[in-house]
């Protein structure tokens, strides 16, 4: 079921970035990068976004900010996905946020950990 806020047919970019949690200069950036990710203009030129772009947006996301691919490996990656089917692209808006979030919270988890351990090791060290 998708989520109240990820239902609309276009998404203007500042919708895109808040959706995302991309800022808007990098979804115009990644525009220049990846071929696919060509969302369309309306009558005043502004940049209209469907799931489809978002889905795409996630995905290079995930690439680059957690699977750590360069822009490059990241370009040769999608293509694979799409030349595949792979399911990732199918996915829901509401599932693709979600799972962005699980990857955010997981990284968030490992700096706290290393945090945490740093701490370990000097009160280790001191006492």
């Amino acid at each position: 079921m998708e989520e109240k806020a990820i239902k609309r047919l276009y998404y203007s970019i500042a919708e895109v970035s808040r959706i995302t949690g991309l800022k808007p200069y990098v979804l115009r950036y990644w525009e220049t990068e990846f071929r696919e990710l060509r969302p369309a203009k309306n009558r005043a030129g502004n940049r209209i976004y469907r799931k489809s772009d978002i889905r795409l947006i996630f995905t290079i996301k995930r690439l680059l900010y957690h699977e750590k691919y360069t822009i490059e490996g990241a370009r040769q990656k999608l293509q694979w996905i799409k030349k595949n089917n792979d399911p990732q692209m199918s996915l829901s808006l509401y599932e693709a946020k979600s799972l962005d979030l699980i990857d955010e919270l997981r990284q968030m988890l490992s700096e706290l950990t290393e945090v945490l351990d740093d701490l370990h090791r000097g009160v280790a060290q001191s006492g």
